[in-house]
């Protein structure tokens, strides 16, 4: 049981400790305060894994579900972090817009098991593939170096480190089986930070400052500021984390064989949003739960919820010790950012494997994925797209997760369900001639193409 739960920590460590080291180095945390926010995710991961996996009452879907901080909340809090004057205030209003959107989300779970319909493949993996897109500009700024004032920022040393620790993550995916396999990533950062012991790019200063036994004293931070806009960007994502949770379960339920019925879904999304909701009383982020621990189960066929249970033990553990925690601070940022092209563009992966079961034959889901990919990386392309908008707006809007998800939903709500359905099984793609029809006569296309009956 230790064995299996400490293989199911390895497999999502890498995903956990990366959204506190986006956020932290948006702020400007210092090494101690990075060490702080780590070890506080890793400790609510596992409180969270505890709720959703052992249960109580009809919280918690009682599943072997691994919950940990979601990366859909990451672009909108760093969109909070830059759109603050002052950073010290960046955590507290990230921490009050995460508990309302926590509340808000449990009171919702009920109603929102019976309303996922509107949030089908062509949405959800749509916004996945944001997540993971918008993601990927930290991975870049990180291999160039921690700070860009530096004369060697985006050196050739830099670089080639972040270039050395993707390809150790790359042969171990692809010449490495089972455990090794599934923590290739953590691998990859280990060897990476010593590769770069001979360049003076590791410093081991934060593990001999921290202490071995510590606890995330509630507030470390601050007392939870609640604005709107940033209330209105982590409910956003609330519903992302939420949809992804509900397919979650939905192949788990088949991967154990115990098919989740509409009261095991609600159960599951209270134990999510509620967990979300109590997180950031201990300095922690959002909390969904993490797909690539079902791979897991479904490789290793142990399928005991006592077993991720277990792993969620580690995870409190870990977050009672900030040494543990501090070692995560010691990895350079080109490392981060050579393995962290991998943990990003594999969120993107996951998106399009989503929507590859979307039905993209069809016209109207093309349209919805083709605006809905351009609405959401305007922020990425064009980052002062939206300057002349009110602050508050942009936090929302500088997201584009958030405006991506917004004009998702919006679309199929349009095109897949508002009226009558006009989508036939001859459609073309949109970016082809369509057919003239005029009563019963044959449609005649346009000069460019072929004609069509």
């Amino acid at each position: 049981m230790a064995t299996t739960g400490l293989q199911h920590v390895a497999a999502m460590y890498a995903g956990v400790v990366a959204p506190p080291l986006i956020v932290g180095a948006a702020i400007g945390l210092s090494a101690t305060d990075l060490t702080f926010l780590t070890g506080a995710c890793l400790f609510t991961a596992g409180l969270a894994t505890f709720l959703q996996t052992l249960g109580v009452w009809k919280i918690g879907a009682r599943l072997p579900f691994v919950n940990g901080v979601t990366f859909a909340g990451v672009a909108p809090m760093t969109a909070v972090v830059a759109s603050t004057h002052d950073k010290s205030d960046a955590l507290p209003i990230i921490f009050g817009a995460v508990i309302v959107a926590g509340l808000l989300g449990f009171l919702a779970a009920p109603v929102f098991c019976k309303a996922v319909r509107f949030f089908p493949p062509v949405v959800t993996g749509t916004v996945i593939t944001l997540i993971g897109v918008s993601l990927l500009p930290v991975a870049f700024n990180w291999a160039q170096g921690p700070d860009p004032a530096a004369d060697d920022y985006g050196s050739g040393t830099h670089l080639g480190l972040a270039g050395a620790t993707l390809l150790i993550v790359l042969l171990l995916r692809r010449f490495t089986r089972g455990f090794v396999k599934q923590i290739a990533v953590l691998l990859g950062l280990i060897v990476g930070t010593l590769v770069a012991i001979p360049f003076g790019a590791t410093d081991f200063g934060p593990v001999s400052d921290a202490a071995v036994v510590g606890f995330p004293t509630p507030f470390h931070f601050g007392t939870p500021q609640f604005h709107l806009a940033a209330i209105l960007s982590m409910c956003v994502v609330m519903v992302v984390s939420m949809t992804e949770s509900t397919a979650d379960m939905l192949a788990l339920g088949e991967i154990v064989e115990r098919p989740a019925d509409e009261r095991t879904i609600a159960a599951g999304l209270r134990a999510d949003t509620l967990g979300s909701a109590l997180s950031p009383l201990f300095n922690g982020f959002m909390c969904s739960a993490f797909a690539q621990n079902i791979g897991l189960v479904a490789m290793t066929r142990i399928r005991s919820r006592y077993v991720v249970a277990t792993g969620g033990a580690f995870l409190v553990l870990m977050g009672l010790c900030p040494m543990a925690a501090s070692l995560i601070a010691v990895v350079p940022r080109p490392v981060l950012g050579g393995a962290g092209v991998v943990l990003f563009g594999s969120v993107a992966a996951s998106g399009i494997q989503t929507l590859v079961r979307a039905g993209l034959d069809r016209d109207n889901n093309v349209l919805i994925v083709a605006v809905s990919l351009a609405v959401g990386i305007v922020p990425i392309t064009a980052p002062e797209f939206y300057h002349a908008f009110p602050e508050t707006a942009r936090i929302v809007l500088d997201s584009g997760i958030s405006t991506g998800c917004v004009a998702a939903v919006l679309l199929n709500l349009v095109f897949n369900h508002l009226g009558r359905d006009t989508d036939a099984a001859d459609v073309t793609h949109p970016m082809e001639g369509g057919t003239e029809l005029t009563g019963g006569a044959t449609g005649v296309a346009p000069p460019h193409a072929p004609a069509t009956p």
